[in-house]
């Protein structure tokens, strides 16, 4: 970065009080006391010992010590901007409004939006050139409330059932014993798991490890449905299509050398393109779907780990969103930014999808768990809009959301005492008919190997090349009943894959048995970090010795 750079300062109401009575940036404590000394506990003696009445020393370093909330178990590191989304008002040659009457999709609407990126797997510090999945959630401040879009860079995701997710995550996880993550653990599942075939051929390719945040798609992955103001509904895909500039990704060898120069790559390359006013720039686009269970297609729609095909259900670009304003504190507003797949205004609906179900849930419930239950009073979450409910008490409510004119004694509705009421209904509601058993059984149209060996083909040269490589460095370090499994499943996508795969396990299996008769006779490895035992190896053999002192 420029040294020389200028740094930005606050302008908030409180700076600004400061400024009218005098005291400016003078150092205050939480209970706007005045600090005269902030380098010295109050002792007897200069020497000590300390007193307990060092109330500003006792108020500063027990918020220190509570100035972390409880990592994300998935999606911990993050960065993230604030933006505006401008609404196209068309989806082909239709208006918005034949499809939904969401008025955030309205012509010529701008709606402010945040966004988060992260990666999936890893803990708040890990290193961002990691192979993993890339969360990309945005929050609409919509004249209605809030709408979280939630999703990835990826477009599909390894399982298509809410049921697996924690066992999914414990296999991307370190082992429980080692708290070393494993290739091993990581197979061991996905050969249990079919459908994860056409995720793990995303994954393993050069798509598995983004450039950077502003040049990688972004899309929602569930299905959702849009509503109109008759009730009539259909289901959408959406995708967040980078437009200035464009989408770029790294191989295994790329990410690694860049690892050694800066772990925090990503989050850098993020700021400083908006401090220097490059602003990225995504198209949203979406596909839609007549709201039934298409029995023409090979797969069912609501499949996570399936693609609409482009060529049957055409892109429809509905709007631009542009980020032109960085965080000013990055824990106040990326740290402590929620989001929910259940955050929906009107216009907007909930599909079947199984897996949407289940995040509705657990997205919600993680932010009540981290952040409290009154993390929607926190400015990065609350609407921009109004809020009145009759929720009431918890930790950390600083907030009371009465309406004008309501009676402040009444927080329960109904109510004739001039309690809060039911709001009109904006439109007709949509109203799905079931008829079928209660079951727990998986769809029916599964098909987890076909849309595997077209991506595989569809891929280049040079990223078939990448997938293959990083398939057999992994598996070959996996028992040779996963290996098989795995096996099956790559040449029932395609058979070329399923060889290449194999010839791959074969040669990084050979060359493991090099390194480890290399390492019992004493000579250097081959290059090439199969293994990590590399690193633990290089770290003892190229290290330095120290005297003690």
């Amino acid at each position: 970065m420029n040294e020389n750079k200028k740094y930005r300062t606050a302008n908030s109401g409180n700076g600004q009080k400061g400024k009218e009575n005098g005291k400016g940036s003078l150092l205050t404590t939480r209970q706007g006391h005045p600090v005269t000394d902030n380098q010295n506990i109050r002792t007897v003696g200069n020497r000590g010992p300390a007193t307990m009445e060092n109330y500003h020393f006792i108020e500063k370093i027990s918020h220190f010590d509570r100035e972390r909330v409880p990592e994300r178990v998935v999606h911990a590191r993050g960065a993230g901007a604030h933006g505006v989304f401008q609404a196209y008002g068309m989806v082909g040659n239709d208006p918005i409004e034949k499809y939904t009457r969401a008025k955030v999709f309205k012509k010529g609407k701008e709606t402010p939006t945040f966004v988060r990126f992260s990666t999936v797997g890893h803990g708040t510090h890990s290193p961002e050139t990691l192979r993993d999945p890339r969360g990309f959630a945005v929050k609409f401040y919509t004249e209605d409330g809030n709408w979280d879009l939630v999703g990835n860079n990826l477009k599909i995701f390894f399982i298509r059932d809410a049921m697996k997710f924690p066992d999914l995550i414990h296999s991307q996880k370190p082992d429980p014993v080692t708290n070393i993550q494993s290739a091993e653990r990581i197979f061991d599942f996905f050969s249990g798991t079919p459908e994860a075939t056409h995720m793990i051929t995303f994954l393993y390719s050069p798509w598995g490890i983004p450039a950077n945040y502003r040049q990688m798609q972004g899309s929602g992955v569930n299905t959702y449905k849009w509503v109109n103001a008759d009730g009539e509904a259909v289901l959408v895909k959406y995708h967040w299509e980078p437009m200035k500039q464009g989408i770029r990704n790294l191989t295994q060898k790329e990410a690694q050398e860049i690892q050694g120069k800066n772990f925090n790559h990503a989050t850098q390359d993020l700021y400083e393109a908006i401090e220097r006013g490059d602003f990225p720039e995504w198209e949203l686009n979406v596909q839609i779907m007549s709201d039934d269970d298409h029995p023409e297609l090979d797969f069912d729609p609501l499949d996570d780990t399936k693609l609409w095909p482009k060529e049957q259900f055409p892109w429809y670009p509905v709007g631009k969103m542009t980020l032109n304003r960085n965080p000013v504190d990055y824990f106040n507003e990326v740290e402590l930014s929620a989001f929910g797949t259940g955050v929906l205004v009107d216009g907007l609906d909930f599909s079947d999808d199984k897996m949407l179900q289940g995040r509705t849930f657990s997205y919600s419930d993680t932010q009540r768990y981290r952040v409290g239950a009154n993390y929607l009073q926190l400015p990065i979450n609350a609407p921009k809009t109004h809020v009145a409910t009759n929720q009431r008490g918890g930790q950390m409510a600083f907030n009371t959301d009465f309406a004008e004119g309501q009676n402040i004694h009444v927080n329960y509705e109904p109510s004739i005492l001039g309690g809060l009421e039911e709001s009109p209904k904006p439109g007709k509601d949509y109203m799905p008919r079931y008829e079928a058993n209660l079951v727990r059984q998986a769809i029916e149209r599964a098909n987890p190997f076909k849309q595997a060996g077209e991506t595989y083909r569809n891929f280049e040269d040079w990223e078939r090349d990448e997938l293959i490589n990083n398939l057999g460095n992994d598996l070959a370090k996996c028992d040779p009943r996963i290996q098989e499994k795995m096996l099956s499943h790559f040449t029932q996508a395609d058979e070329d894959y399923g060889r290449r795969v194999k010839e791959s396990i074969e040669r990084a299996t050979k060359e493991l048995m090099k390194m480890k008769h290399e390492k019992i006779a004493g000579t250097d490895g081959p290059s090439g970090n199969i293994t990590g035992e590399e690193g633990v190896e290089q770290a003892q053999s190229e290290s330095h010795s120290a005297k003690p002192y």
